[in-house]
């Protein structure tokens, strides 16, 4: 069996640790390299690593997955944070490297990713929408990569079926209390101990209302994503934002 030579970033972080031992496990893929702050380009050239998966925080990721490409390795990141101008930069990274693929993917557990693409899908019909993500307080950022990417599907899909505002007749409220505006969805940010990774998509109608929730209880959950996006992100040359497109969602 030819196995996949992978370098994890951000390996003693929650979520890179448990990359990890995912890796570690997987009889398909060989963990080469594991490194955290500080790491050294040299030490990830010597080991060989095909692939690299970015698992740091939203100051240090671009960096990163720019240093990565330069030692010609294929990148999955799970690292939040990204705008639509740093992404233009990687875009431009990567079409002189035509050959190598990064996929940046705001949530990879399945059940999230499948719950954005149904909350497209039922966006149009519905009058109202608002996303409410908890996660555990020692999240760095607010609001999640997740939701804020939900609600910018919910918000994509309104436009597409030509809705108008959602409706809200606030005429003052305290700082905050009507969460982030994001493309014109509010978005709700939860941090509260013993959670993990939760979100809740609402959709109201006269008389009817649609919740579609998603509950990670372990970064296991999270997992299958990644290693999914580890198998198959040298065949997806070029940028890939979101793991539903690996799923045959996008």
């Amino acid at each position: 069996m030819n196995t996949k030579r992978v370098a994890v970033v951000g390996a003693l972080g929650r979520m890179g640790a448990t990359v990890c031992r995912a890796v570690d496990a997987a009889p398909d893929l060989d963990l080469v390299a594991a490194v955290d702050a500080g790491w050294s380009p040299e030490v990830i050239e010597r080991s060989g690593a095909q692939v690299a998966v970015d698992f740091t925080v939203p100051e240090v990721t671009e960096g990163n997955v720019h240093a990565l490409l330069n030692l010609g390795l294929h990148v999955v990141v799970g690292t939040t944070g990204w705008t639509n101008e740093s992404l233009g930069r990687l875009r431009i990274h990567l079409a002189q490297i035509p050959e190598l693929g990064v996929l940046v993917a705001p949530n990879f557990a399945l059940g999230a990713v499948l719950a954005m693409a149904l909350a497209a899908k039922a966006a149009p019909y519905f009058e109202s929408a608002e996303v409410i993500e908890l996660h555990h307080p020692d999240k760095v950022d607010a609001p999640s990569g997740t939701a804020r990417a939900t609600a910018a599907v919910i918000a994509q899909a309104r436009e597409i079926a030509g809705l108008g505002s959602i409706p809200d007749a606030t005429e003052s409220a305290l700082p905050g209390a009507r969460g982030a505006d994001v493309d014109g969805v509010r978005v709700h940010a939860v941090r509260l101990r013993g959670l993990v990774a939760h979100e809740e998509i609402l959709l109201g109608n006269p008389g009817e209302q649609l919740s579609i929730r998603h509950d990670s209880l372990d970064r296991a959950s999270f997992m299958p994503g990644v290693l999914l996006g580890v198998r198959k992100v040298a065949d997806h040359p070029g940028l890939t934002v979101g793991l539903d497109h690996y799923l045959g969602l996008g």
